[in-house]
């Protein structure tokens, strides 16, 4: 059984640890140890797992490798560094590295237009090199945060060349987006907005995930007093591998990023979804998690289990796409998800039928008997970006800090651009969000027009 591979693309210092955990996941899913050699008992776990991973036959000791199919990069050496001296660094190919020398200083100017630019060639090369040994890409999966100068910059730079250069494949991304309540600089809005603009042109599938909802996870589901970046990329990792399950273990239904994108976007600009797992249980109370379908699926479209901090309450789901790992019957999946949605019904629209997709896997994330995923794509998420745009424009407002940017060759009306794309884009969410009160209306005007004429 032929697969469709991914290659993995992983920006800055986010982007790299959080894919650090991904690849641990993905490891143990697969029943691989950390050089990547086979150690798992079950079958299912090899039948895909060339979707991530290249086989490498090690020559005279006959043992076959996994590699990650997988490029890191960074504009400084240090995180790249420590993955290559940490646990995995047998695992990735010692050329799949690339690092610049001077950081990007948190200016999306800098790893777009300056430093990113120096070394945005050899990471094309190095990605293209991957590529020629794939059987049938389907696409690749960037993971970046929006906050930073590299993975929003540089980020950005690597997403518009490869849709230069690989126009027919999928561009999936999952973007960390600055949160007021976990930043770490003052001109995060800035770099994030910058950010957006470049994703809404180049990116077909962003799921986007939030510090602060990572944070509030952490604290209040999980139990823990204060929760360091581990724990979080750790949470991120969870859904990473479940949003991708469907793709690395023969499943029912969304077999690849495309029929998955097919089923989730259906305005090519409104492809930000927002990704929810459950179940978050503390460790100590495991043991007390017995876990239906029904529970499963109300908590899967639980503000709480959310990864980004908006309230779908407030607004309405244009689509969903819940994924079931475990051993789960199709039949209870089905009906719960009908019957959430119809108990529900004014928080999915009308005229979308049959919006919300099941998806089945029967090998459940390591350590767990069952989970759930859900991948949405709900109005309510212009609360995000409306969120940033605040910060943003009280600072542009006054020119504060884009000496910065200016001085790596930007031009201003670029901020402008990417103001009014982000303020078109939560329009556009909202003209949705209203959309069946307005076809009543226009039902309306279009009896009165024949009067007019005669």
């Amino acid at each position: 059984m032929s697969c469709r591979e991914i290659i993995n693309v992983q920006v800055g210092q986010a982007g790299n640890q959080v894919g650090e955990a991904f690849w641990r996941s993905v490891l143990g899913e697969h029943g691989l140890d950390l050089e990547g050699a086979y150690v798992g008992n079950e079958e299912l776990q090899l039948v895909r797992a060339g979707v991530y991973f290249s086989e490498i036959d090690s020559g005279s000791s006959g043992v076959i490798k996994y590699v990650p199919r997988s490029v890191q990069i960074d504009l400084e050496a240090g995180v790249c560094d420590k993955l290559k001296s940490g646990p995995l660094g047998h695992l990735f190919r010692p050329d799949t590295f690339v690092t610049g020398d001077s950081g990007a200083g948190n200016n999306w100017g800098k790893g777009y237009y300056t430093e990113g630019a120096e070394i945005a060639d050899t990471v094309l090369e190095s990605v293209r090199l991957q590529a020629e040994r794939c059987d049938s890409l389907q696409g690749f999966q960037l993971i970046h945060s929006l906050g930073g100068g590299t993975g929003a910059g540089l980020g950005s730079l690597i997403l518009s060349k490869l849709r230069e250069e690989f126009p027919d494949r999928m561009l999936a991304t999952y973007s960390i987006l600055p949160s007021p309540k976990v930043s770490e600089t003052v001109v995060e809005p800035y770099n994030c907005l910058l950010s957006v603009h470049q994703l809404v042109e180049s990116s077909d599938l962003t799921i986007c995930l939030d510090n602060e909802a990572l944070y509030d996870i952490a604290v209040r589901t999980l139990k823990q007093t204060s929760p360091n970046f581990d724990t979080l990329n750790g949470l991120v990792a969870r859904v990473m591998c479940g949003t991708s399950t469907s793709l690395r273990f023969p499943g029912q239904l969304n077999g690849d990023l495309r029929k998955l994108g097919m089923n989730l976007v259906p305005f090519p600009r409104l492809h930000f979804l927002v990704p929810s797992f459950a179940p978050f249980v503390a460790t100590q109370s495991q043991a007390f998690q017995a876990g239906s379908v029904n529970e499963l699926t109300a908590a899967l479209f639980d503000k709480r289990n959310m990864l980004v901090a908006c309230d779908p309450r407030f607004g309405r789901y244009l689509t969903a796409a819940t994924i079931f790992r475990g051993k789960i019957s199709s039949r209870e999946a089905e009906q719960a998800v009908h019957t959430l949605q119809t108990k529900n019904s004014s928080m999915f629209v009308e005229w979308i039928p049959d919006n919300v997709s099941v998806t089945l896997c029967s090998v459940p994330p390591v350590g767990m008997k069952h989970a759930a995923v859900c991948l949405a794509n709900t109005t309510s998420l212009q609360d995000l970006f409306k969120r940033t745009h605040v910060q943003f424009s009280a600072m542009f407002k006054r020119q504060a800090f884009i000496h910065w940017y200016t001085g790596e060759g930007m031009d201003i009306m670029e901020f402008t651009e990417a103001e009014s794309n982000t303020m078109d884009l939560v329009a556009e969410y909202q003209q949705y969000q209203d959309a069946a009160v307005e076809d009543e209306a226009e039902e309306v005007e279009y009896e009165e027009e024949p009067t007019e004429e005669a």
